[in-house]
């Protein structure tokens, strides 16, 4: 199974639109989604499941920052802009509503969707993690990465990785 994306330029970069150069927002947090497309999937898929997240903010806020989370994904093609106004998928929240955030973090309906890249240190590696899942899990909107790990359990077959820059 691979992912491909047409979010990433040549040079190995997302392009602006997704983070926080970009021109979409929700209170603060840039809100326009990247695409990515599901290739070869392996047999037996009945969803995907899928994590984008930042191992690079460990340095600057003592975590891995997820920027989105969604499962129960049945297409294999997710396009630009997707996560606004999706029901085509369920979406966990993101690190933008982390509790640890206090009265800046957003609600866990309002960060239960695509939370942008906004390094804030230097350029940072951003990792789409794309799961074949042998079910559907067992969750709703506004579930936490920990919950879809613990749904996921036993049921992954397979894993695809891309990796994409964004510039501080």
């Amino acid at each position: 199974m691979k992912i491909k994306s047409n979010s990433i330029n040549e040079n190995g970069y997302f392009y602006d639109k997704y983070g926080k150069y970009g021109e979409k927002f929700l209170k603060g947090m840039p809100s326009h989604s990247i695409d990515f497309e599901i290739i070869d999937a392996p047999e037996g898929t009945k969803s995907f499941a899928f994590i984008l997240d930042d191992h690079d903010a460990i340095a600057v806020c003592g975590f891995t920052w997820v920027h989105w989370a969604g499962a129960n994904l049945k297409k294999t093609k997710v396009n630009e802009g997707e996560s606004e106004n999706t029901s085509d998928f369920i979406q966990g929240v993101n690190s933008w509503g982390a509790p640890i955030l206090g009265e800046e973090a957003l609600s866990r309906e309002e960060a239960s969707n695509y939370g942008g890249m906004a390094p804030p240190n230097c350029e940072h590696t951003y990792e789409l993690r794309v799961y074949a899942l042998d079910c559907e899990v067992n969750l709703e909107n506004g579930f936490l990465v920990n919950e879809l790990y613990n749904e996921m359990r036993g049921h992954i077959l397979e894993v695809a990785t891309l990796e994409g820059l964004y510039r501080s």
